[in-house]
């Protein structure tokens, strides 16, 4: 995996914290088969994080501040990645990280070539930024709880923390960029909920099928979403959901521990279960060959 590592950041005594990881404590026997395919999916999203740092240093194009702290936190995610995918190798001695990098970045891009936030402001587009930090704490917290194999767990300890930290840090930009946009707090709720909604996305379905098959196979956003979904919706407790709503409602500027935030933790959970019900009557993608 060499080739595709970063080689200057977050190192002590010329390691990075993935190298600190007690890889030799791995028990396969613990590994749980059909999340490891979640796995290989959350590795190849997490290392294209420069993407969407690219995107982020051309919305803020005069910001220099604000674009330091985005290649930061790209180079961090990018590590996550690196971690998921040494993981993944260790469960699949089959799958090709590299490879499959190579065909998720041949079927998904982000809009690279934009120069405002599709979000409609940069306050916007930090919303958003809070939203899917969110996400990813909430996901790697479930992620290491429900997967039984210590290596594992420690790499989602060290991941949740991180994606926790970064929500502090695109909150606080978040607050700095509001006293210029002055978006209300529907409009920012709108946004939060918006990109929620984009978890169903190709970015998630196009990972999962490529870090999943060799390419040989049609692609189906459809099915290749469900697949996703049918897996990672199945992590997540009460609690998680709770968590993930008051970190929601903040970024919207609203009372993270109000009525609302109740209610929406409540409405969020029924729907969660409820989906995770129907995707468990769907069909499965037919049997696919080792990625390689």
């Amino acid at each position: 995996m060499t080739a595709v590592e970063p080689t200057n950041y977050d190192r002590t005594d010329g390691q990075t914290w993935v190298d600190q990881i007690p890889w030799d404590q791995f028990e396969p026997d613990k590994v749980d088969p059909e999340q490891l395919k979640t796995v290989k999916a959350a590795a190849l999203v997490e290392f294209n994080a420069q993407d969407y740092a690219t995107y982020l240093s051309q919305v803020f194009p005069d910001d220099e501040d604000f674009k330091q702290a985005a290649w930061h936190w790209a180079q961090e995610e990018v590590l996550h990645g690196i971690a998921l995918g040494r993981w993944a190798k260790l469960a699949d001695p089959g799958f090709d990280f590299e490879a499959a990098i190579r065909r998720f970045r041949a079927g998904f891009s982000l809009p690279l070539d934009a120069t405002e936030s599709v979000r409609g402001s940069r306050a916007g587009e930090l919303v958003a930024r809070c939203i899917v930090e969110v996400g990813t704490s909430s996901f790697y917290t479930a992620f290491g709880q429900a997967m039984p194999e210590p290596v594992f767990r420690k790499i989602c300890q060290r991941i949740a923390a991180d994606e926790f930290r970064h929500y502090k840090l695109f909150y606080k930009h978040l607050k700095r960029y509001l006293e210029r946009d002055r978006i209300g707090r529907l409009r920012r709720l709108k946004i939060a909920f918006g990109r929620i909604a984009e978890s169903e996305d190709d970015e998630l379905a196009y990972a999962y099928y490529a870090g999943n098959t060799d390419g040989s196979l049609p692609y189906d956003r459809k099915t290749w979403s469900s697949a996703y979904m049918r897996r990672a919706f199945q992590l997540y407790r009460r609690e998680h959901v709770d968590r993930a709503m008051a970190m929601t409602m903040k970024a919207a500027g609203l009372d993270p521990q109000g009525r609302l935030a109740t209610l929406g933790s409540g409405l969020a959970y029924w729907y969660l279960r409820r989906r995770r019900e129907r995707l468990a009557r769907g069909a499965e993608p037919p049997v696919v060959p080792t990625a390689a």
